[in-house]
């Protein structure tokens, strides 16, 4: 076992791991980082990684012999070659100097590696009193029934044909949030179902895809999905909408929980603090 978890878990302030992102903290243990690390040797999916689903191979990867883990911190550095390659360290720490030594760490490997981008990211307790960066929040189906969307939400499918063309302009237009690559996975038909609104018989608004798979331990989660409003149609409620009816899809189909990422101060983010999430914490990620 590399990892001592004596050594590990006083420093996880966020539950997040490397090539892996957010997980629920009961599935934070000191076998999930053995996992990654494994990983990193076979380049394998992990069977619970939220990018398998998208099939071909793991890009990300912890460099593995370059670890710090030590009684009081821990460094875990990831490359990936996508685009003009990325290191990528983690910094697991309380004292002041933890986001100094990882840059160090990162601008080093990044020039080992050959690749143009170093960063480090930085995880924050929930505590944390003026955060930047990503909130990590749960949303918990146990919790209580998830209200009705109260709204024109229905899977792409089921609108008529008239509408379900003009999901490819609005995939197009929102491509910068994902949308065209959901395009591309709908198409294939290997992706659960996107839930769409429309107005005027034209989709404005879409939210997927929707998938329950099991985490690390087993419990069903409700994966994240792509979500975007396009801008001429916000302020109207339909991101609350089309959200609320991904959470009552997950919850009717079984999901225990789902985790979400949102731009500290975003939409999304004060919609998830207006809707009850439960902050897990933050992410902040720097240049090196």
């Amino acid at each position: 076992m590399f990892f001592r978890w004596d050594w590990l878990r006083p420093v996880l302030t966020a539950p997040i791991v490397p090539t892996l992102g957010p997980v629920h903290p009961d599935v934070l243990t000191v076998g999930l980082f053995e996992d990654v690390l494994r990983a990193a040797d076979t380049g394998d999916f992990l069977p619970y990684d939220k990018d398998r689903r998208w099939g071909g191979e793991k890009d990300e990867k912890v460099l593995r012999e370059d670890v710090v883990h030590q009684p009081e911190h821990t460094l875990i550095p990831t490359l990936t070659r996508r685009g003009r390659g990325t290191v990528k360290v983690f910094a697991y720490g309380l004292r002041d100097t933890i986001v100094d030594e990882a840059a160090e760490l990162a601008a080093k490997l990044a020039a080992a590696h050959d690749v143009v981008n170093a960063r480090v990211v930085h995880p924050l307790g929930p505590e944390t009193t003026h955060p930047r960066g990503t909130r990590i929040q749960l949303k918990d189906f146990a919790a209580g029934p998830c209200p009705d969307p109260g709204g024109p939400v229905r899977p792409v499918t089921d609108w008529l044909a008239t509408v379900q063309n003009t999901f490819a302009p609005f995939a197009e237009a929102m491509a910068g949030d994902g949308l065209a690559f959901l395009h591309t996975q709908m198409q294939t038909g290997q992706c659960g179902p996107v839930l769409a609104a429309a107005i005027e018989n034209r989709i404005v608004g879409a939210i997927g895809p929707m998938e329950v798979r099991p985490d690390a331990i087993g419990r069903p989660q409700l994966m994240p999905q792509y979500f975007a409003v396009l801008p001429e149609t916000r302020g109207q409620g339909l991101g609350r909408v089309l959200w609320r009816a991904a959470m009552r899809w997950g919850q009717s189909h079984g999901a225990a929980y789902q985790l979400l990422q949102t731009e500290v101060g975003g939409p999304s983010d004060r919609l998830c603090q207006a809707e009850g999430l439960t902050s897990l914490g933050f992410t902040h990620t720097a240049l090196a």
